[in-house]
């Protein structure tokens, strides 16, 4: 049998990156936090943290997180269940993967009451659409949006819709750098705005369109979906950018659609446990519904 106290050490450790903040959040010393969690890892036979900062988890950590957080919350379900809710005050945390754009424009209105009605609070994890899929398999959140079709085991995998990107500029921009016209060579010399060195939309673009690799034009590179906008509107470069998020934009003019062609829409998926807690049921089929009415 696990022993509950070593795994609520690990599990600290493991969800803020330090014996020292675990300690804290546990109110123990580091120390006692180590001492539990070395008592885990022999009884396991298995290292589960590689000491450092942040501290990391080993393959077997990241097995053991992913089982203690489902255990979690299948035992918040059934204590609501046997007992109901112990206090108006108690909310349900689930941890959720999205992609930066889907949070900045539908995901959180699409929720907002479910996460009332369910008295739910979110511990979210942002990363690219191509890599939330592995926050789920490490165990690192309950649920996560993705472009990552395959279903991982014990998972279900259920379409959103997609997320329609396109190739947009200022139109300032366009007359001082595309005035005459968009080629290879133009390109070359115009700076471009790329959300992060994840993001490859951009890059595949122009490799597939003008044969140009990264590393023969200057971009910036701009992690934050309101400042990437920004940065665009105010002219310090071209960049791929969710419809969703500037379709009034695009509709006053104030930016373009510089390369039709680049039009993108990407999939995206809801992936889950086939096992979960009755309020990330309710949340899955909040999201899935919402996302079908406001994704292509």
């Amino acid at each position: 049998m696990l022993d509950s106290k070593q795994c609520e050490a690990f599990l600290a450790v493991a969800e803020v990156g330090s014996f020292d903040a675990a300690g804290e959040h546990l109110c123990i010393t580091p120390s006692a936090v180590s001492l539990r969690v070395q008592a885990l890892e022999k009884y396991l036979g298995q290292i589960l943290i590689i000491r450092g900062r942040p501290c990391v988890l080993t393959q077997a950590g990241q097995t053991l997180l992913q089982h203690l957080r489902h255990t979690r919350l299948m035992e918040q379900n059934l204590l609501q269940g046997l007992m109901g809710k112990s206090s108006e005050s108690e909310f349900y945390k689930i941890a959720l993967a999205s992609n930066a754009d889907s949070l900045a424009t539908w995901l959180l209105p699409s929720i907002q009451q479910t996460l009332f009605k369910e008295k739910i609070v979110l511990e979210l994890k942002i990363d690219d659409q191509s890599h939330t899929h592995t926050l789920l398999e490490t165990g690192q959140v309950n649920a996560c949006i993705t472009a990552e079709e395959q279903v991982m085991a014990g998972c279900l995998a259920q379409p959103l819709g997609k997320m329609r990107y396109k190739m947009l500029a200022s139109a300032e921009f366009v007359n001082r750098w595309f005035s005459g016209g968009i080629n290879r060579e133009v390109l070359r010399k115009t700076p471009a705005v790329i959300f992060n060195h994840k993001d490859l939309m951009h890059s595949e673009v122009l490799l597939k369109g003008y044969g140009l690799p990264m590393q023969s034009y200057p971009y910036s590179f701009i992690p934050a979906t309101d400042a990437f906008v920004k940065a665009i509107q105010l002219g310090l470069g071209y960049g791929m950018v969710p419809e969703l998020q500037v379709q009034p934009l695009l509709e006053n003019g104030i930016l373009v659609d510089i390369m039709p062609e680049a039009q993108l829409d990407v999939p995206l998926y809801w992936h889950h446990w086939k096992r979960q807690s009755k309020q990330l049921d309710v949340l899955t089929e909040t999201i899935v519904e919402s996302a079908k009415q406001i994704l292509r």
